[in-house]
């Protein structure tokens, strides 16, 4: 049994569940290897079983070698349903905070002898294997060469639109399976908008332009950002930009494993804050990397990581946003070491004037 069942069997003997049912996508392809979407697992302390429909049956069979497959034919949660009942168990584990109202009423009302207690399974997913952080290493490098690429691309008269679907392009020609988010291209007074994604509006000479996208490799993504400008840049985009990086190194230099997320969050927000820009830092400093682009540790005011743990991998990502004169942020995808970070995503810093 590989080390993803241990640890899940291990949470399953602390909720104190006869099994576990797991909906969201990202954990059931995290725990059985399967990548198909509509399907759901059913483990319990003998069992194991992936429940699917006919258009991932061959699939599952090649990636999901270590469960039982389980055919639906008259809907999911039915067959759902059939299975807790034929497993007999009485105390079952559920997702609840992705898992619908109508969903679970539906479960209650069908399994009225079962127990339902809402358990948290993403966090297992924190700390990244071997393998995890090779393919995030992959898709950062994907989305390096992309940005190195596009700047040959970017020029007045541009829309931010055709940027946006140029970057997508090359990080699909350069393996990516897809882009991992909306990618964000901000230009002028739009780089206030923190998710400024990409609208027409076209790219114009002196503006400063913000560029967040990421690639997808063998399921795991990476994230970056990074804000260049257009011609030469004024003095006061340059004291912007520079204070963001200052942030951004910063963050570099303290993020370690043993420290917590809002620790981490509120040194770097202050570094902006004695500079006289708090305020306008309007996000957490990052948040974790991996099958989702958006998922457990958070560097935040409201993060729930006590500590960090080597092989966790995060992003860090101030910016400031100033209505009317725009916006500058700098984001690297992180690992998390005993030492100092490693930044995975190497494009430079230093800011571009095109």
């Amino acid at each position: 049994m590989n080390r993803r069942l241990i640890n899940l069997y291990e949470k399953m003997s602390a909720e104190d569940v006869d099994a576990l049912l797991i909906t969201k996508i990202s954990n059931v392809n995290y725990f059985s290897g399967f990548s198909g979407d509509s399907s759901a697992l059913l483990i319990g302390k003998n069992f194991r079983k992936l429940i699917t429909d006919g258009r991932y049956m061959e699939q599952a069979i090649i990636q999901a070698k270590n469960f039982t497959l389980v055919e639906q034919t008259e809907g999911l949660y039915k067959k759902i349903v059939d299975e807790i009942k034929i497993s007999g168990c009485k105390k079952i584990g559920f997702e609840g905070l992705i898992m619908t109202v109508a969903h679970h009423s539906y479960l209650k009302k069908e399994l009225a002898d079962v127990e339902f207690k809402s358990v948290e399974l993403d966090t297992l997913r924190q700390v990244k294997d071997a393998a995890e952080i090779e393919n995030i290493r992959k898709a950062c490098k994907i989305a390096d060469d992309a940005f190195e690429k596009i700047l040959e691309v970017i020029k007045p008269g541009v829309r931010e639109i055709d940027t946006a679907a140029e970057l997508e392009y090359l990080m699909r020609r350069l393996g990516s399976e897809n882009a991992a988010f909306t990618t964000i291209v901000a230009s002028g007074w739009r780089g206030s908008l923190p998710h400024g994604t990409a609208t027409d509006k076209k790219i114009c000479a002196g503006e400063l332009v913000t560029m967040d996208f990421g690639a997808i490799y063998n399921g795991y993504c990476s994230d970056m950002t990074r804000t260049i400008c257009v011609g030469k840049a004024s003095d006061e985009q340059k004291k912007i930009y520079n204070l963001v990086l200052d942030a951004q190194l910063y963050g570099l230099e303290i993020i370690a494993a043993g420290k917590g997320g809002v620790e981490i969050d509120a040194a770097v927000r202050e570094r902006l804050d004695n500079a006289g820009y708090g305020r306008f830092f309007v996000h957490g400093l990052g948040h974790g990397v991996g099958l989702e682009i958006h998922e457990e540790p958070r560097l935040s005011k409201l993060s729930k990581c006590e500590k960090l743990l080597p092989n966790m991998i995060v992003t860090d990502e101030p910016g400031i946003y100033i209505e009317n004169f725009g916006g500058v942020r700098i984001e690297d995808t992180v690992l998390v070491t005993n030492g100092k970070a490693q930044a995975l995503t190497r494009s430079p810093k230093t800011l571009i004037e095109l």
